[in-house]
């Protein structure tokens, strides 16, 4: 008696997930004023380093933002190695730390990791 083993006429592949996923705008510094000031639509910018471990934790909220989002927020990235003069200008003292634009002001700050939700309700409340 086989209980764990399945015949080859049984088994069915899972469908393809569809890969509909919208990644973060990777932003220089360079393209800031004109991509995230500039924007027409609310923008919500993650500052990030590659060696820091809750901005690899919050990562796949923000990307989840940029996919339910896309078209109404622009959700960007900036490596805060290599624009620190950004972090300066807003007085950014750890990351992650994501700062929400509407009109090329800063309206909303979160720093550290948050759940997708708070992120979500943030934008929210931007966008109302």
């Amino acid at each position: 008696m086989n209980l764990f083993k399945r015949s080859k006429e049984n088994q069915q592949e899972a469908p393809a997930e569809p890969t509909n996923q919208v990644e973060p705008l990777h932003v220089t510094g360079e393209e800031f004023e004109r991509l995230v000031l500039g924007s027409e639509i609310p923008a919500v910018v993650d500052f990030w380093a590659e060696w820091c471990g809750p901005c690899h934790a919050i990562a796949p909220a923000v990307a989840q933002l940029a996919t339910e989002y896309e078209g109404r927020a622009l959700v960007a990235k900036v490596n805060a190695d290599d624009y620190p003069e950004i972090l300066m200008n807003y007085g950014i003292m750890g990351i992650p730390t994501l700062l929400y634009f509407k009109g090329g002001e800063v309206v909303d700050r979160v720093v550290g990791v948050n759940s997708y939700n708070n992120l979500k309700n943030k934008l929210e409340k931007v966008l109302a």
